[in-house]
């Protein structure tokens, strides 16, 4: 079986206009409008960021996560990441490109169990980058369990009545729709009985209580926010998919995110670690330029090793994808959602570090670095439920073997030995006790 991670040199020189375009075109939009990637674009910034929206569509880059028939490229998961390692670089550089989280991922499931009026209603909007929406699933005591979910739906004639309250409804504040999780069925398991709804901002019900940011993140931000739903009316036109198939929506969406976000992490972290090693050439201190140092070189040295193993784990993820389907990496996703927080965490921490007391303001985007990679451990589930579940993935491939002597215990391995050959072993050099 070959692994094969190459692309064509048309797609290498995409690359490298990607590359150009983000950091001179893309990069200054950070320092221009802070925190206002998620803002709805007025008079000033949409004269800037329309015309850098419409070079990517002339490039043929717009969307590139999804298929010809929505208006994407239908470039697969290794060119995808590929062009989001890019893009993570930069904050603003998913909304240039209309990838932005958490619109990607309501897209594909629109896209994928939406009937043709949800389609023409939602998805139209969100494919041209005009509007955003809202995943609203996480509440304030289970988290992301839908095990323990108590927003639920009733049905009333021929509507359904929804109650309950979400936490945590990242773009809330800005979004044009919601799309919801709740309960349809609690006689039976949560795979069978959550069911997910359309609802258009502002229907009656839909109540908006607070917004939080996340620490460093600026006030004007989106931001996400509690949200409580009272006796919300909706036609039975506002289910997406099937009733009971909620989970299966859920699965669906959230796969897709957490590949993702591991690709666009990539990025954050090679620009951390670009951030270290200019720093360390740069800064002279006790007779020698940081680079000079040897811990200064472990530190560079690991960022690169714990990168590369990153990096090399999402691109076979991404080719396993485009080759054999979701479904067949569901562990190396997992592996994936688990490595990007630690690698975050671990990389922003030796960049901060390199960069002393400064490293820690609000001049430098390192401290952002890091707490990215504490939300990337709470994000679309826990890391440690993440953990959980890819372990019980890998021991579904064991059997259970004889409890005092395990299998590579030496005499067993002696034995099994000497039962291959019948006899023609009479004695074994390498073996204490032998006979020589």
């Amino acid at each position: 079986m070959a692994w094969d991670f190459s692309t064509e040199p048309e797609f290498e020189e995409q690359l490298e206009w990607i590359r150009t375009f983000v950091a001179e075109e893309v990069e200054p939009l950070e320092v221009a409008f802070p925190g206002c990637e998620f803002l709805p674009l007025d008079e000033v910034r949409r004269p800037i960021v329309d015309p850098l929206k419409q070079q990517v569509r002339d490039r043929g880059l717009w969307a590139p996560h999804l298929g010809p028939e929505l208006g994407g490229q239908g470039f697969g998961a290794v060119k995808l990441t590929l062009i989001n390692e890019i893009l993570g670089r930069s904050s603003w550089a998913p909304i240039v490109f209309g990838t932005q989280a958490p619109d990607t991922g309501n897209a594909e499931i629109l896209a994928r169990f939406g009937t043709r009026e949800q389609k023409d209603t939602y998805l139209a909007g969100l494919l041209s980058g005009e509007i955003f929406s809202c995943f609203s699933m996480t509440e304030p005591q289970g988290g992301s369990d839908p095990r323990v979910f108590t927003t639920a739906a009733v049905r009333d004639g021929d509507d359904w009545v929804l109650n309950g309250v979400k936490y945590f409804s990242s773009n809330a504040t800005v979004a044009s729709f919601f799309i919801v999780v709740a309960i349809t069925d609690a006689e039976v398991p949560v795979h069978r009985g959550a069911s997910t709804f359309l609802i258009p901002a502002g229907t009656p019900g839909v109540e908006i209580v607070a917004t939080h940011q996340l620490a460093g993140s600026l006030p004007h931000e989106a931001g996400h926010s509690l949200i409580r739903y009272e006796d919300v009316r909706l036609p039975a036109s506002a289910m997406l998919g099937e009733p009971g198939h909620g989970f299966e929506i859920l699965q669906a969406r959230l796969a897709g995110g957490r590949i993702h976000h591991a690709m666009r992490s990539i990025g954050v972290a090679q620009r951390a670690l670009d951030m270290m090693a200019h720093r360390a050439k740069s800064r002279y201190t006790q007779g020698s330029s940081l680079a000079d140092k040897q811990l200064v070189q472990a530190f560079i040295a690991d960022s690169y090793a714990e990168l590369l193993q990153f990096r090399l784990t999402v691109l076979h993820t991404a080719w396993l994808i485009d080759t054999a389907g979701e479904h067949a990496a569901r562990k190396e996703i997992g592996v994936c959602k688990i490595l990007a927080s630690s690698v975050l965490k671990s990389i922003g921490l030796r960049a901060i570090q390199v960069h002393g007391a400064m490293g820690l303001t609000d001049q430098l985007p390192l401290t952002t670095v890091v707490l990215g990679g504490i939300a990337l451990g709470l994000a679309d589930g826990p890391t440690e439920a993440h953990k959980v579940n890819l372990a019980k993935m890998i021991l579904r491939g064991y059997q259970p073997e004889d409890p005092e002597w395990p299998s590579e215990f030496l005499e067993r391995r002696v034995e099994a030995a000497r039962l291959k050959y019948q006899g023609r072993l009479t004695e074994i050099p390498a073996l204490p006790g032998s006979p020589r």
